[in-house]
């Protein structure tokens, strides 16, 4: 009975064909060879690829954690998503990979309209902040994740791993495993498993937030570096401005979901839009003082005030490399020095504000000294202070 029951199943009707196996890369996962663009190409191939957002806004309930944004980041260019904890920088980040959905506005990749389009299909790739590494696969095996489950061919896998491995410099790590690596290291096999990918636009979100001071530096130059050399369109979440400032060409200040300034780096620097802008970027920031209780003390403060405006409306700001030390000017009373080497911070109280300056070298003087500070009228910047907008002055 045995036997004939085997002949039935050997001699029976041929098996219908096995259902192909649904892939299991994620949604964020882009195609092996990434969606078709507008001129005919692939992802993979194009490495110009502007990304521009209109009115785009997410709310999460009543609260709006991105409200109307607008900005376009020229294909090629590195531009830093800057702002404090909360302003809604990740988000915008998510939104445009497609992590979350937008309740208004359009997102638009290489002029192609992807408001409405899977992850997969946008043509981006992401580094996360955690890294997102498997420690249980070697660096080759987690640069090369994506590739595999998106069925690339071997022999092109091995040869994306292999120019990704010479340009990060992994070349003797890619037997380790995650847990064998320093934070740097780390940090460069998930770049690696972004370049693997072929796209035109890499997003990163605060990557080299979980590294020391002196790899951030290192990183942050070959981050930069990397970009330019691949000449991908980079849009990078930072909360650190030295990071934004030195890195990229356009920095999006954003402030409660809402963007503050979009200007280039040494724009935001020199001409800041509004008071939150001037404190927000600067090591140390701005000084803002009101400009009444200044102008009552120092007179030559006021030489450059717009006019037609009160000093009791306006408030005055100043970079603290801009005031110098001098026998005759603005009094204040020293509060704290820091001595940094090259130069000496010092901390000084006017009336109820604190103003800072940057001396060269080392200042010799005491808590509680009174010092006169003086700067050039056409260093002072001009703030409303109902609003905090930005007020042309006469120089």
């Amino acid at each position: 009975m045995a036997i004939e029951l085997r002949l039935r199943e050997t001699t029976g009707p041929p098996q219908s064909p096995r259902r192909t196996r649904p892939s299991i890369a994620p949604d964020w996962i882009a195609p092996a060879h990434g969606p078709t663009l507008p001129d005919g190409g692939a992802a993979g191939e194009l490495r110009l690829a502007a990304v521009e957002l209109r009115d785009v806004s997410k709310h999460w309930g009543k609260t709006a954690a991105v409200d109307r944004v607008s900005f376009t980041a020229q294909a090629g260019n590195l531009v830093a998503l800057l702002g404090p904890s909360g302003c809604g920088k990740s988000t915008t980040l998510r939104l445009i990979a497609g992590l979350e959905a937008a309740d208004a506005g359009t997102i638009t990749i290489a002029d192609r309209h992807v408001t409405n389009l899977r992850p997969s299909a946008r043509g981006v790739s992401m580094v996360f902040q955690s890294y997102a590494l498997f420690p249980h696969l070697s660096v080759a095996e987690n640069i090369m994740f994506g590739l595999r489950v998106r069925r690339v061919g071997r022999a092109d896998r091995k040869a994306r791993l292999t120019r990704a491995a010479e340009i990060l410099g992994l070349q003797q790590l890619l037997d380790r495993k995650p847990s064998q690596l320093s934070g740097g290291q780390q940090q460069r096999v998930a770049l690696g498993r972004a370049i693997v990918a072929e796209t035109p636009v890499c997003l990163m979100d605060e990557p080299l937030s979980n590294l020391d001071a002196q790899l951030r530096l290192e990183m942050r130059r070959e981050i930069r570096a990397l970009q330019r050399r691949l000449g991908i369109t980079m849009l990078y979440v930072t909360h650190d401005q030295v990071e934004a400032m030195t890195m990229a060409d356009q920095v999006v200040l954003m402030r409660s979901g809402a963007i503050e300034q979009d200007a280039p780096p040494a724009e935001l620097y020199e001409r800041p839009a509004t008071i939150f802008a001037a404190r927000f970027v600067g090591t140390p920031p701005m000084n803002v003082l009101p400009a009444a209780p200044v102008g009552a003390a120092y007179s030559a403060a006021l030489a450059s005030a717009p006019p037609g405006r009160r000093a009791t409306d306006l408030a005055i700001g100043v970079r603290p490399e801009d005031v110098r030390l001098a026998p005759q000017g603005l009094p204040g009373a020293v509060m704290a020095l820091e001595y940094l080497g090259a130069d000496t911070l010092i901390e000084s109280r006017i009336h109820d504000d604190v103003l800072v300056i940057r001396v060269p070298g080392k200042v010799q003087a005491d808590t509680g000294d009174i010092i006169h500070m003086t700067w050039e009228p056409g260093r002072t910047h001009w703030f409303e202070l109902s609003t905090g907008h930005r007020v042309e002055s006469q120089a």
